[in-house]
């Protein structure tokens, strides 16, 4: 359902239409909390950032098909930080008109990361694919449309909003498919009140010498400190200067975190602290 209070503080929002994944994320997270879809990751970091919302709800990679949202290009110029993170089963439904069927579907249409995860499965039953900005939105259109032939990828949840036949549940290429998704506020959270295994993500720039990443990195393992994920990109089309997003277990209070920080610091030209929060997942 879609957010229409003035209470701003009790709305979340997240990037797709009605029964997205992200919306389903959401609710899951904070059940209470009223939702509010937006069109494209950038709207919704700017509703947190306008106060028309006091979180979002944001996809960061899936165990199957990688990178989903260019989270650490978008968040560190937002000015918004991470609170938390959220683990959501993806189960990929099947879906079309009432008189769909697998004999009568030419066409599948969904995010490109549906599409990817359920490539396999995509490709053995011949079906011709198309992209959508997202999947509750490629389910709505399917349903607009009402063409045997077009068929979407999707939530249960979208086929109830929009009305669609499941055709064939748990499409996806893999069991296991899980999306990671992170939480995003205005304000970064009090460390003092979190409990349970720290996650700690942030964005550093190396300096352009010989060995800087293996420097930059080296305090990590000197000290102990458990990387669970470092991805480089390029935040231009230069090719000249390579940001790297990483998440490790810990935080600054911790000495041996603080001496693997401040060695990095000492190697690289910057770091982006994005925000500290507790594992929903326990990693070290």
């Amino acid at each position: 359902m879609t957010a229409t209070a003035k209470n701003t503080d009790n709305i979340i929002a997240f990037q797709g239409e009605p029964g997205a994944y992200s919306h389903m994320a959401a609710i899951a997270k904070f059940p209470n909390m009223e939702v509010l879809p937006c069109q494209s990751f950038e709207d919704a970091l700017a509703a947190v950032q306008d106060g028309n919302a006091r979180l979002a709800m944001i996809p960061i990679e899936n165990s199957t098909a990688g990178r989903v949202a260019d989270i650490h290009i978008l968040l560190p110029g937002s000015g918004l930080y991470i609170i938390g993170e959220h683990f959501e089963s993806v189960r990929h439904c099947l879906m079309g008109t009432e008189q769909s069927s697998l004999d009568t579907i030419k066409t599948v249409t969904s995010h490109i990361q549906a599409l990817d995860q359920c490539r396999h499965n995509i490709r053995a039953a011949g079906f011709a694919r198309e992209t959508f900005a997202d999947t509750a939105g490629a389910a709505h259109y399917v349903a607009e449309k009402g063409d045997t032939s077009l068929a979407a990828l999707a939530s249960k949840l979208a086929a109830e909003v929009y009305d669609l036949k499941i055709i064939q549940e748990d499409f996806q290429d893999e069991g296991n498919n899980t999306t990671r998704f992170v939480v995003l506020s205005r304000e970064p959270v009090d460390v003092a009140t979190l409990k349970g295994p720290l996650m700690t993500s942030f964005t550093f720039e190396v300096k352009n010498v010989p060995a800087a990443l293996y420097k930059a990195l080296g305090g990590f393992a000197t000290n102990m400190v458990n990387m669970t994920k470092l991805e480089s990109y390029y935040e231009s089309d230069s090719f000249t200067a390579t940001e790297f997003y990483a998440d490790i277990v810990g935080h600054e209070s911790m000495e041996n975190v603080a001496r693997a920080m401040e060695e990095l610091r000492f190697h690289t030209k910057h770091v982006n602290i994005l925000g500290t929060y507790e594992q929903e997942r326990q990693r070290g």
